[in-house]
């Protein structure tokens, strides 16, 4: 990629220093090594980045994608890696997805449903996290079943087993960890959703968005996400989204 022009530096690393915001809770990007330091796919494209912008990488962390998403505004990060919602891009300007998360469901082992189409049906119940991208993507997309938004994945799971939710709604890679914990559960093959992990910037910052557009295609062309994903062992959930343009 080309040298950052001056505009481009103004906006996604003003005064040298690029804040970049993630979402701690997503577990298949994010996380800490044995030291507790942070690390993960997106740290370590935030960190990339941020070389090659001669920048300082300053990382803003969140509990959550809502929040990380409802502070756009607030001047608290110049850069953020979250999925790419249109409920959040009036906020958000967005690049093409880098990677994309498979999100299902999880069911009683005697339940009828069968296949992820099935689930959409007059009389059932799917709760979820309601900011998480695959919460608001039911939301906008859900047209027969009751759905219930919550704050988190633990919240949604526990109230799933004890009041008699007929779906739980998540990534495939929690769902399998929350099925091994909730005996007399399955998850559904296939996917209602691919969950686009993007990164974004504030509303109106035009020439960063370019930049990180440009910069998100050659990561992915030049196998800097396929390296990142298999380096960090999360190839079984994340694949590297498709090529843009």
């Amino acid at each position: 990629m080309s040298d950052a022009s001056a505009q481009v530096t103004s906006e996604l690393a003003p005064g040298g220093v690029m804040r970049v915001g993630f979402n701690f809770r997503n577990e298949l990007l994010t996380g800490r090594d044995a030291s507790g330091q942070p690390t993960g796919v997106a740290l370590d494209l935030g960190r990339e980045l941020a070389r090659r912008l001669g920048a300082r990488f300053e990382i803003v962390e969140y509990p959550d994608p809502g929040a990380l998403a409802e502070s756009a505004g607030a001047d608290q990060w110049d850069v953020g890696f979250l999925g790419a919602e249109p409920a959040r891009a009036k906020l958000i300007d967005f690049t093409a997805a880098y990677v994309e998360i498979e999100a299902t469901y999880l069911v009683r082992s005697d339940s009828p449903l069968r296949a992820v189409a099935d689930v959409d049906r007059p009389g059932l119940r799917v709760i979820a996290p309601g900011k998480a991208a695959y919460g608001l993507w039911l939301t906008e997309n859900l047209k027969h079943a009751a759905f219930t938004g919550v704050d988190d994945a633990t919240i949604a799971a526990r109230r799933f087993a004890e009041e008699g939710f007929d779906a739980l709604g998540g990534l495939k890679d929690r769902l399998v960890k929350d099925c091994a914990r909730l005996p007399g559960t399955r998850v559904l093959d296939g996917q209602f959703a691919a969950v686009q992990q993007a990164v974004g910037v504030p509303r109106g910052r035009a020439a960063g968005l370019a930049y990180l557009k440009g910069f998100v295609e050659d990561a992915k062309a030049g196998g800097l996400v396929a390296r990142l994903i298999a380096k960090h062992g999360v190839g079984h959930s994340l694949s590297v989204a498709p090529l843009v343009g």
